[in-house]
């Protein structure tokens, strides 16, 4: 398994991962996968990246903007999906590994994700790599005519944002 650069032709599949995560019903309020167009508009030209094992997409990760306010141009949302059949096998781990790289790359101080309770596994995963939990919005939105809370995440860079930097 290797990461590589998320390229447009891509997006299929991607879509496809997406909405296996979308129909979990513990990874996003989206209900159904954004066409190309909302997803590219949505997340940063840079840091889109792939899991690719026997020219096979196991996973995707990118990250989208929180504010257009140039304040917070370094502070990023993360957005990480593994296929189904894939899951406990080390691709989430080295996808965000990469992502984090990525980040810093481009100047990224700060990463964030607002996550499920009930969605252990990409808790459990962003915890393993630096990222601490930060709180809990209760009631944040309905998904189903239920209320549902989710749990917020951050983890700021160690050499970007930095006294110095």
């Amino acid at each position: 398994m290797f990461i590589r650069t998320f390229e447009q032709t891509d997006y299929p599949v991607v879509k496809a991962i997406y909405q296996q995560g979308i129909d979990t019903g513990n990874a996003t309020f989206q209900m159904t996968a954004k066409s190309w167009d909302e997803w590219n508009n949505s997340m940063l030209i840079h840091s889109r990246i792939v899991a690719v094992e026997d020219d096979h997409i196991l996973g995707w990760a990118a990250l989208s903007p929180i504010s257009n306010r140039e304040v917070y141009s370094g502070v990023a949302e993360v957005s990480i999906y593994v296929e189904a059949s894939s899951q406990g096998k080390g691709v989430g781990q080295k996808l965000l590994s990469k992502l984090i790289l990525e980040s810093e790359n481009n100047n990224i101080w700060m990463l964030q994700a607002a996550i499920f309770p009930e969605n252990i596994g990409s808790l459990t995963l962003h915890q393993n790599n630096g990222f601490r939990q930060i709180g809990v919005r209760e009631k944040l939105g309905k998904m189903n005519n239920v209320w549902r809370d989710v749990v917020l995440i951050e983890r700021r860079s160690k050499v970007i944002g930095v006294s110095g930097n």
